[in-house]
Order: structure tokens, then sequence, then C-alpha cells
């Protein structure tokens, strides 16, 4: 079964703060691991995550990005939507369009559509239409 984090326990693994509840976080995944089950986190909740990273916790953009790749890539964590894939994009802390509008793009190609925007850097995404 896939069990969705939201993003207070997901905040709890990147931040390991306040450390009672980061505890049970881990004891949680290890849990679902010992069961054969799946934690998932959705694109919402790692958009989220990547805002409270820097906002919240002021982690600079580039950390906050490389520990949500991180999160992604041990493998007890999966990503349902796009993140996965763009998380992977490199220069990504510096890239225009930046991560949530790249993000917002992958889910619209992934859904066989297209994307219209007032950003002219997307325009060197595929099928976007800058108006």
């Amino acid at each position: 079964m896939n069990v969705g984090l939201d993003t207070s326990v997901v905040m709890r693994l990147l931040i390991g703060k306040p450390p009672a509840q980061t505890a049970a976080a881990v004891a949680f995944l290890d849990d679902l691991q010992r069961r054969g089950d799946r934690a998932v986190i959705s694109d919402l909740v790692i958009s989220e995550a990547y805002f409270a990273l820097q906002f919240h916790f002021k982690v600079p953009k580039a950390e906050a990005l490389s520990a949500l790749a991180s999160m992604l890539s041990t493998g007890e964590i999966s990503a349902t939507g796009q993140a996965g894939k763009v998380l992977t994009q490199p220069a990504l802390a510096t890239a225009k369009p930046g991560f949530v509008d790249r993000l917002i793009h992958a889910s619209y190609i992934a859904a066989e559509g297209t994307m219209a925007t007032f950003e002219k850097s997307a325009a060197k995404l595929p099928k976007v239409t800058v108006l």
C-alpha cells in the first residue's frame, strides 16, 4: 500500500526538529518498510516543503532542492508526480523558469497537454505558448 506523507512529516525528516517528532517519522518509515508498504509524496507537498525550507528555515534554494532530491533518491520515499524527474535537472537553483514553474510544466506535459503563460523564460520549454 502507498502511504502519502504530508508536509509536516516531510519537514521533520528534512530538518530533524523537533527531535521527538523526527524520531516518530523515522520509526513510521521503518515500519512501512517492514510491512512492505511504500511512502510517497505528492508534487504539492514537495513544492510546499521547498518553500518552507527557504522561507521558514532560511535554507538556500540550492540546498533545499538538493535535500528534496536526496530524499527521493534513497528509494525509501517516492514522488507521485513529476518532482523526481524535475529535481534531476542541472542548475535547477538558478534556472529560469524555476523549480515550481518547471514542475507545473512537467505535470501538464505528462497529462499530454501544453502550457500557456506570460513568463517569457518558459519559452525555452517544449509545448509552451507565451501570451
